[in-house]
């Protein structure tokens, strides 16, 4: 890759952070492939928690993302993959960022960070689930190496992209 790429930091989500992700994704077009509208506060809370949690237990979870000026801009990061269809419990790695932040190479900058953090926890392989539509985030796992090596008609009726990479 030539493109020089901005700086990031990910750090363990704080509670204050549920705001912070809650305002820099109320908007349709981060949440286009999310459900659409954007999340009640409640549903940060308790994400943020949990991801607390996954990296007291684990040593990974989604990472608040902050940009140069240390201004959250969304999050980063590896969790497994909870749900019965797809990967059921694979570590999933993923990335949303506030709209504002989108085209500037900050999703690939968190995303090659997470691939990093992600191996010094000794995980050896890692997927990525993308709703098939999404272009912008099929094109952050091209960029990372990732593979395509299943499609799955999601619970709502959706296509999605199972992408892998091993560590």
């Amino acid at each position: 890759m030539s493109r020089v790429l901005p700086a990031v930091d990910l750090r363990v989500p704080t509670h204050e952070d549920a705001f912070a992700w809650h305002r820099v994704f109320d908007h349709p077009d981060v949440m286009e492939f999310h459900g659409g509208a954007p999340a009640e506060l409640s549903v940060y809370e308790e994400l943020t928690a949990r991801q607390r949690r996954h990296d007291a237990e684990r040593g990974i979870c989604l990472w608040t993302m902050t940009d140069g000026s240390r201004e959250v801009i969304g999050f980063t990061g590896a969790q497994p993959w909870d749900r019965a269809w797809g990967p059921t419990g694979e570590i999933e790695i993923g990335w949303r960022l506030g709209r504002a932040y989108w085209g500037q190479g900050y999703a690939t900058a968190a995303a090659f960070a997470t691939l990093e953090r992600v191996r010094a926890a000794g995980v050896t392989s890692v997927v990525a689930m993308v709703d098939a539509r999404n272009e912008r985030s099929i094109a952050v796992t091209r960029r990372l190496g990732m593979e395509r090596s299943e499609t799955f008609v999601t619970p709502t009726g959706r296509q999605g992209h199972c992408f892998r990479l091993a560590l």
